[in-house]
């Protein structure tokens, strides 16, 4: 094996190009880089730079050790990370991202009681239908409703968000469906899953308005403004709904829990996660 050491000073050389540039980085003398260097070597029993009159240049087996001490490197920082992060207190702003009807009907709702068991922790909850960046720090942890494939993070699966056709009880083209109008998201959304599912349910049936907020549908539909693709844990909870079009085609989102690995167990990104996943998998409107 290799010590560390001199790997360390090997690096230094073959970023900064020189012995004097790598003395400088580390704070210490030509003399010691010289030596480092001269004793990886001898353990590889490879030359892995080329000592030229003015710079220093990996040979070809020089370059790839380099690159794998850089991996060996940023194992290594990882490491403290994760170190650092079991001494870190229940305290601090933890950002979480979260689609819209998760944020308002499912986490907002519980968030007096986050507050009363960690008083230290500051939630930022974040209702966002666009996917964050966690590698950006853009949140420290995000829900999901299509399976994450972001690398250097843990993903979880926490349940099924099942959706269904909604209408005003007494919508007045409820037992006509070939009258019904559609409430729907504009083109921006027309990615959306959802969105899709509906548009194709519509087919030349016409749409009656359009909000792009989920929040938006279920009002529209209570006030009779026509029929709403909704989670059916919305639908079916709302006195004034009611669902219709058993025969459509089934449709559901999975939903997802994402954070980055090195956060995973600082405690308070564990206390959020824990009570993400409480909230979603104890909830009666979403299934396995």
């Amino acid at each position: 094996m290799a010590d560390w050491e001199n790997l360390r000073h090997f690096m230094a050389v073959g970023r900064c190009g020189t012995l004097s540039g790598a003395a400088r980085a580390l704070k210490v003398d030509h003399a010691t880089v010289s030596r480092r260097l001269a004793a990886l070597e001898a353990e590889l029993d490879v030359r892995l730079v080329d000592r030229l009159p003015r710079s220093c240049r990996l040979t070809t087996i020089g370059q790839q050790v380099f690159d794998q001490a850089v991996t060996m490197e940023s194992a290594a920082d990882g490491i403290a990370r994760i170190a650092r992060a079991a001494h870190t207190p229940l305290i601090g702003k933890v950002t979480l991202s979260a689609p819209p009807v998760l944020a308002a009907h499912v986490l907002a709702q519980d968030l007096a009681h986050f507050r009363s068991r960690y008083p230290d922790i500051r939630l930022s909850l974040a209702a966002q239908a666009q996917q964050v960046s966690l590698s950006r720090r853009e949140a420290d942890v995000a829900l999901r409703l299509v399976r994450p494939e972001e690398t250097g993070s843990f993903a979880r699966k926490l349940g099924v968000m099942e959706f269904g056709l909604y209408a005003r009880r007494d919508y007045e083209h409820r037992e006509a469906p070939d009258q019904w109008r559609f409430i729907a998201y504009d083109e921006s959304f027309g990615d959306m899953p959802q969105q899709k599912w509906l548009l194709r349910i519509a087919g030349a049936r016409p749409v009656a308005c359009e909000l792009n907020d989920i929040s938006g549908h279920l009002i529209a539909a209570r006030a009779g403004a026509g029929v709403a693709g909704l989670p059916c844990f919305l639908g079916d909870a709302d006195p004034d709904l009611m669902r219709i079009g058993e025969e459509i085609p089934p449709f559901s989102r999975e939903i997802w829990l994402l954070v980055h690995r090195d956060l995973r167990r600082t405690p308070s990104v564990r206390a959020v996660m824990d009570f993400v996943v409480a909230l979603i998998t104890q909830h009666g409107g979403f299934s396995a």
